[in-house]
């Protein structure tokens, strides 16, 4: 399968994921060992205290992390994700959160995450590291 092949894999897969969709998660940019998702802050993804629910950023940062660290075709699963949280959104904005891979070994994968809000500023960061297994993808087609 090519590099192309194993994207419009990812995408579909990402498209059809029940829990990205509830939270209206986009894959909007992939390529090796880097990916971009974007959600929209809603009223729905607020705290106790009315600012943006960790969980919800932590969703968003996942979706990015899990696409660029498999982007390489073989399954790579989370081991360790460390979050900051720097700022709430406003409501409404589009968050973008890019995922770049910064090292690759056979068995790991590490990335540095960022949440950006509309106007460029800091929302998150993240480091994430991933155990990348032997496996194909099993959705690649």
């Amino acid at each position: 399968m090519t590099e192309k092949e194993t994207f419009g894999a990812i995408r579909r897969s990402v498209e059809k994921e029940p829990y990205a969709r509830s939270l209206g998660i986009r894959l909007e940019e992939l390529r090796l060992g880097w990916a971009v998702a974007e959600m929209e802050f809603s009223g729905d993804m607020k705290d106790l205290l009315g600012t943006a629910h960790g969980g919800a950023l932590f969703s968003l940062i996942d979706e990015a992390f899990g696409a660029a660290a498999n982007s390489w075709g073989t399954v790579a699963v989370a081991l360790n994700v460390n979050v900051v949280y720097v700022r709430s959104p406003s409501p409404g904005e589009t968050l973008r959160a890019e995922a770049e891979e910064v090292h690759r070994s056979e068995t790991a994968s590490t990335c540095e995450i960022r949440v950006l809000g509309e106007d460029g500023r800091l929302i998150a960061t993240a480091q994430a590291t991933g155990y990348r297994k032997k496996e194909r993808l099993p959705f690649r087609i």
